[in-house]
């Protein structure tokens, strides 16, 4: 049974009804095939109903859900022969932020991205995907040796922002998210960036400085959250969707405000409820967008990145 978002009870109560009619059906004599179907038709309905009109702090939701794909399940679905490679050659290894070599669709990659973890102790080990200066120094490392080799890079944004600590301030937390994104717009080679789930404030535009930013369907980008807007706003936390309502973080508006040019459609229901699909319609997306990139030279490629982010705003 998958996690149910709070917004998601009524599926929830559906999905309950259908096994315990399952379950009486498979003790007993009772023939209940026609019930659970009409009971599943009209799940599958009410899910359709829900994931067409979400709101923007229910999509905020959705992007942070605990079974939704992350860094490590992409590389496993996409990324054939990875080789991480890890370390800042300055301070330590930071696992809140993976990257290595590969090839995806046969074309030879960087790829680099934040890995959230899928339980208590991957949460614990990768920082909840929240990096320190090791992290994006790290990322600066392994874009430079891309970029030595003439091999694209491809970032995965999921991060609810850089790691606030007193540690990561010491270590110039500022300073190595301004190199990083210094990084990503110096690159003569493609770039491309897809926001798989949160993409929080500096510490995602700092792997996010792309070519093409890519953007899941259900996924969010902002400068900061919408529960940290609230309690500047009005104090409180209580106040994060109208915050969220108002940042515009959703997908559809970013592609209208023209900081994204792509959305990668889920399977119905969001990305936690099929994830090899999902995974596999973003190994499409970004196989197109190298493809059509592959011409460029690395001036063209560097001067298109630098103008379009200049542009913003």
């Amino acid at each position: 049974m998958p996690t149910f978002l709070d917004f998601e009870k009524p599926l929830a109560e559906l999905d309950a009804r259908v096994n315990e009619l399952r379950d009486t059906a498979e003790a007993g004599s009772l023939n209940l095939a026609t019930e659970i179907e009409r009971l599943q038709a009209k799940s599958e309905r009410l899910l359709r109903d829900t994931y067409a009109k979400l709101t923007p702090w229910q999509k905020a939701l959705v992007a942070r859900h605990p079974e939704r794909p992350h860094f490590n399940d992409y590389v496993a679905g996409l990324i054939d022969d990875f080789v991480p490679l890890a370390g800042d050659r300055n301070f330590a290894e930071d696992k809140a932020i993976v990257g290595g070599l590969g090839k995806l669709r046969g074309r030879k990659v960087m790829v680099i991205g934040h890995e959230k973890g899928d339980d208590t102790a991957s949460r614990l080990k990768h920082n909840f995907g929240m990096a320190k200066p090791e992290g994006y120094r790290k990322a600066i490392r392994l874009m430079q040796l891309a970029d030595r080799f003439g091999v694209p890079v491809v970032t995965l944004v999921d991060t609810p922002g850089a790691f606030p600590g007193v540690q990561a301030e010491e270590r110039g937390q500022a300073e190595a998210i301004a190199r990083s994104t210094e990084a990503c717009l110096g690159l003569r080679v493609p770039l491309i960036a897809a926001i798989v789930g949160e993409g929080g404030s500096g510490g995602a535009i700092a792997l996010a400085a792309a070519n093409r930013v890519l953007m899941l369907e259900h996924s969010v980008y902002a400068v900061i959250s919408p529960e940290g807007c609230a309690s500047i706003l009005w104090r409180t936390g209580d106040r994060a969707p109208d915050a969220a309502e108002a940042m515009r973080i959703t997908a559809a508006d970013l592609r209208q405000l023209g900081i994204i040019e792509r959305i990668v459609p889920e399977p119905l229901g969001g990305a936690h409820r099929r994830p090899d699909e999902a995974i596999r319609a973003l190994g499409d997306a970004l196989s197109e967008e190298l493809q059509g990139l592959a011409a460029k030279t690395g001036d063209e490629l560097r001067a298109e990145r630098r103008a379009k982010f200049l542009s913003i705003g």
